[in-house]
């Protein structure tokens, strides 16, 4: 691994983690491009280095997202019983996403997934926000439902899920914005979990993975990354209290339009350096 590369991770770990403290998202944006350089400059396949960036990016959203929620829960933003629900099934769905990753072309997922955000971009741009304080939805059944599909599509991509699920807490469930990224943090860890182990199980024993790597987690990639991202949600955490509501929505939007357009590939086809 050259020392472009190492820096190029360094510095891609500590925006992920703001990104993750600041948004409740995982930074996947971020992460997956950069890892997704670094192993086909190494010489890895194609097919093995976007399978290998997903699960080393979801075992960096597992430590980041802990981080951002313990100081989300400071602030009392965590609602841990919609957390817990929400990530235990969506830890089934992500251990269940990842399998259907590992044997499906990551083009295609990548453009559906990228639709999919750009969508949600488009609704909480144009939602109207709640006229009077609201409280977040007590039934079961609700965060099930919610909790499977998300995670599915949170192992599919190799993300946390975040981005997916602050929309739905926000306009579905009753959860102010502050309520919805600190409990998305604490989904996080969930989903990640899940995902995870089904990348260790699923890339065991494939050839052509690059040193140090178990399954599709590489743990070279994983220490560079992990190390700066998480101190760094921390600060992003307490970024996120410092900001009104509304001008984290506005962030928030912008960060998932980037992400679609970025995961469809336009930016790409337009010949954009972005």
């Amino acid at each position: 691994m050259t020392l472009s590369i190492v820096l190029s991770l360094l510095a891609t770990g500590a925006a992920v983690g703001f990104a993750s403290g600041l948004l409740g998202v995982g930074g996947c944006f971020i992460m997956v491009p950069v890892q997704f350089w670094g192993l086909k400059a190494m010489g890895i396949a194609p097919d093995i280095a976007i399978r290998i960036a997903f699960g080393t990016n979801l075992m960096v959203v597992l430590p980041t997202a802990l981080s951002g929620a313990m100081a989300h829960h400071k602030k009392n933003a965590v609602v841990w019983k919609a957390g817990i629900i929400l990530g235990l099934t969506g830890a089934g769905g992500a251990f269940i996403g990842a399998w259907i990753a590992s044997i499906l072309p990551a083009k295609i997922l990548t453009v559906l997934f990228g639709l999919a955000v750009i969508l949600g971009g488009l609704r909480m741009l144009t939602a109207k926000p709640p006229q009077a304080a609201q409280a977040p939805v007590q039934r079961l059944a609700p965060y099930v439902l919610w909790g499977i599909p998300l995670g599915i599509v949170s192992g599919l991509i190799g993300i946390g899920g975040g981005v997916l699920i602050i929309p739905i807490l926000v306009f579905c469930l009753g959860f102010q914005m502050h309520q919805a990224v600190g409990t998305s943090t604490a989904l996080m860890i969930f989903t990640a979990v899940g995902g995870v182990l089904s990348y260790l199980v699923h890339g065991w024993g494939t050839p052509g993975l690059p040193p140090w790597s178990t399954g599709y987690v590489n743990w070279l990639q994983f220490a560079l990354l992990a190390g700066c991202s998480i101190p760094m949600a921390v600060v992003g955490a307490r970024a996120a209290h410092l900001l009104p509501a509304k001008q984290l929505k506005q962030v928030f939007v912008l960060v998932m339009f980037y992400m679609g357009l970025k995961m469809t590939g336009v930016f790409a086809l337009l010949g954009l350096p972005l």
